[in-house]
């Protein structure tokens, strides 16, 4: 539903309204109705206007077309006008689409909509369908500044169970409508009501989710496990459950739904995130990431709406954010090293950031440096261009351009990951420069190399032995030496525990550097950089 960039207020699309409505070009009236009503929705004027065109053309809906790419208020006027030609139930399902498709508008805020004796009109599971629909379409919890203009679907759920006090499925639709506007005492007693009335799976569930909003853990398991119990190979059920017990600290006990659920399916995608996300919080082992890249690669279909990985890599060295750049970031650049072209520079610049969601992110990312020469990299690499004139290169220029060199020498060797590759990965250039760079002298350089190397482990299985012993012989060169605790080791050791298929030994290794890190200056430091990301 296509919205238009007209700069016209509502009042003037009226008029115009009614200039064509006095000319009898009911078309342009109906196109003129439709953008007030977009611009106004809750107009008197616009409603009145509307009726008249409905008096005029005699109800004709096909004034207000829909289809594939339809105008939310050729949307919004036809749901008025079905409610007016008594088919209100048609009309509150346009108007449950419209706020899906723009849902801080107040498209339902219509006298019609809260009428006290629209429920009578409507079938009552009609109704609750209704109230699903706007819930799926909604953020769960509705955040405060885009509850009011949901407000008068509450209240038409109140009115609708007036009518109908004892309907399973309409309490529990309105009660997860009302948990979701921060009604949590209301869900509680409405979905409470309805399982009540008739247990269900799905009532169990509206109840379970109430009871957790509350804050009743207990109650809300117990709901959710008699969910279960009436229909055990709803697995979705299953990871609510393992999510509520990590939410409190139960790992064990949610990592035994999470396997309970896999026995039963052992792709089932809420159990694979959830578990793979649930056992790196457990132990902190980067393998159950990796191994949950490989199940989002496998299976995109199935994963495009979880975000466990990035919530899992969010923040963390290497994983989701470069680390603080050392006293020396930018190294002399080599003699024979070529500065980058203009158009290298500006693409570097759209490109490269300090965050990231996840490294196969990171990887799909940097494609857009694919068609960039191995002079181009090299000269970014050695030369790194100035920050960008963005927000965030605005904020990275002031408070630390030793941080945008280190992103962009980030980046620059991630846009290496795709030079060439149609070459086989062994005797690949991209292979060898990059396992060239990260053989150099300690710094900048050297760890965006290893970094982009870690990328390709995350993204090609055939890649992680080859990787992990380079970073493993890496790190066995600064453990032992005065420079274990340096800004470089830690980092490097951070970069190790990012590595897939690292072996136990090298593992080892990196947590006692980072555990030696303690909370001593490189820590604080991380901790503010990690106020700079989410600032910027």
């Amino acid at each position: 539903m296509p919205d238009d960039d007209a700069a016209l207020s509502a009042e003037e699309e009226l008029a115009l309204a009614r200039l064509a409505l006095g000319e009898g070009d009911l078309r342009h009236a109906a196109d003129h109705v439709a953008a007030a009503l977009v611009r106004s929705p809750t107009l008197p004027e616009a409603h009145e206007t509307l009726a008249r065109l409905a008096a005029a053309s005699g109800g004709d809906l096909d004034l207000f077309p829909l289809g594939q790419h339809a105008f939310v208020g050729a949307v919004v006027a036809r749901a008025h006008l079905l409610a007016a030609a008594g088919r209100p139930a048609e009309g509150l399902d346009l108007l449950a689409a419209a706020t899906g498709y723009a849902p801080g508008a107040p498209w339902a805020a219509v006298p019609w909509v809260t009428a006290t004796d629209l429920p009578e009109r409507l079938d009552p599971e009609r109704t609750a369908r209704i109230l699903m629909q706007v819930c799926a379409a909604t953020p769960d919890p509705v955040p405060r500044r885009l509850r009011e203009p949901l407000l008068p679907y509450l209240t038409l759920a109140r009115n609708a169970i007036t009518v109908h006090p004892a309907h399973p499925l309409l309490l529990g639709a309105a009660s997860a409508l009302a948990r979701r506007l921060g009604e949590v005492a209301l869900a509680v007693g409405w979905a409470t009501r309805g399982v009540r009335a008739e247990p269900t799976k799905l009532g169990e569930v509206w109840l379970g989710y109430a009871y957790r909003s509350a804050g009743r853990t207990t109650d809300a398991l117990a709901a959710l496990e008699r969910a279960v119990a009436l229909d055990p190979d709803d697995l979705a059920v299953y990871a609510d459950i393992a999510g509520t017990l990590a939410d409190h600290g139960r790992l064990d006990e949610a990592l035994a739904w999470v396997d309970r659920a896999l026995a039963r399916d052992a792709t089932f995608d809420c159990a694979v995130h959830t578990g793979h996300r649930l056992r790196f919080q457990r132990d902190g082992d980067v393998d159950h990431l990796v191994a949950l890249a490989d199940f989002v690669r496998d299976h995109p279909d199935d994963s495009h709406e979880h975000g466990d990985l990035a919530e899992c890599c969010r923040g963390r060295p290497w994983l989701g954010q470069v680390t603080p750049a050392g006293p020396d970031p930018v190294p002399a650049p080599p003699a024979d090293a070529v500065r980058p072209s203009a158009s290298a520079v500006r693409r570097l610049q759209q490109l490269a950031h300090p965050a990231w969601p996840h490294p196969p992110a990171a990887y799909d990312a940097a494609v857009g440096l694919a068609t960039l020469d191995l002079a181009d990299l090299l000269g970014l690499l050695a030369y790194p261009p100035d920050a960008p004139s963005t927000a965030l290169g605005r904020v990275l220029g002031d408070q630390d351009p030793a941080l945008w060199a280190r992103c962009a020498q980030v980046w620059a060797c991630l846009g290496l990951l795709h030079h060439r590759t149609d070459e086989p990965w062994t005797e690949s250039t991209r292979r060898r420069v990059l396992r060239d760079l990260a053989a150099g002298e300690p710094g900048p350089v050297a760890e965006a190399a290893l970094f982009a190397l870690v990328t390709a482990a995350w993204v090609d299985p055939a890649v992680r032995a080859d990787t992990a012993s380079v970073v493993a012989g890496r790190l066995a060169g600064v453990a032992s030496g005065p420079a274990r605790r340096t800004p470089e080791a830690v980092s490097l050791a951070h970069l190790a525990r990012a590595t897939p298929a690292l072996d136990p030994a090298a593992r080892a290794t990196a947590e006692a550097l980072v555990a030696d890190a303690g909370t001593g200056p490189l820590r604080r430091l991380w901790r503010r950089l990690t106020g700079l990301f989410r600032r910027a």
